[in-house]
């Protein structure tokens, strides 16, 4: 069975590569469940699926240098910018499909950590409109 170590996962946001800043990301879709029983099912619950949506979950270094991470994230809060991410570097195509779309930013946090730690943020971003999948 293949299995795959992430060694340089790609991350783009508002079509700037912020992968040299990116420790963590992770890409979560799902779909909601609308119940739909009735008594013909027979005790059965039937399910159909609702609204899709989606969440990207990131975690960056922290860098408050001109022209580094917090004044590239800072100006986009409160808008809706384009993403897209894979798990490599490497071009996309079919051993390495690209999942794109738009998310919000909500949220930035400046300062993060306690005494010793890594200058740090932890962000969690909704998707707004469809992710796509794509491998050309």
């Amino acid at each position: 069975m293949p299995m795959m170590v992430l060694t340089a996962q790609f991350l783009s946001i508002n079509s700037v590569d912020l992968s040299s800043y990116t420790r963590k990301a992770e890409l979560s879709v799902e779909v909601e469940d609308k119940d739909v029983t009735t008594y013909s099912s027979l005790g059965w619950k039937v399910v159909l699926g609702g609204l899709k949506s989606g969440e990207l979950g990131i975690e960056f270094l922290q860098d408050v240098a001109a022209g580094q991470i917090d004044s590239i994230m800072w100006p986009l809060l409160g808008t809706v910018v384009p993403f897209s991410t894979r798990l490599t570097q490497d071009a996309v195509g079919t051993s390495n499909p690209a999942y794109s779309g738009n998310v919000l930013i909500k949220k930035w946090s400046p300062i993060e950590g306690g005494i010793g730690d890594e200058a740090s943020v932890g962000v969690s971003y909704p998707t707004s409109g469809a992710v796509t999948r794509a491998t050309s």
